[in-house]
């Protein structure tokens, strides 16, 4: 399965922007999907992820109640809808695939299949 991840750009500080993962290659039904980023000079950590089903969710603590995971199994497509944005929210943000029919974890290692990153820049 190919990822291609899209919607970043440069917002100010408060802003929102919507990242969107569209898969092809195969259906991504079976997929579980996680949102990932690295900010210059930084290991890549965890944001958020979610099941195949869309049932199942899981956010890392900084991007709690502002960061919200979708999917749109039809359109074989992840959204990280992204409010109130924070400098510290920089970074390429990637979007990964796992073939699971469990709750994915925030574990790099465990996913299989990656898009090339979008560029988000938040401004003070």
């Amino acid at each position: 399965v190919q990822l291609q991840a899209s919607g970043g750009g440069l917002v100010q500080a408060g802003g929102s922007l919507r990242l969107s993962c569209v898969a092809s290659g195969r259906s991504a039904r079976n997929y579980g999907v996680g949102w990932f980023r690295q900010a210059p000079g930084k290991e890549r950590e965890f944001v958020v992820t979610i099941s195949w089903s869309g049932g199942s969710t899981l956010y890392t603590d900084s991007v709690k109640g502002r960061f919200t995971i979708s999917r749109d199994n039809d359109k074989n497509t992840v959204y990280l809808q992204m409010n109130s944005l924070k400098p510290e929210d920089t970074a390429v943000y990637y979007c990964a695939a796992v073939n699971t029919f469990k709750v994915p974890s925030g574990k790099i290692d465990e996913y299989d299949y990656w898009g090339q990153g979008t560029q988000v820049t938040v401004s003070s």
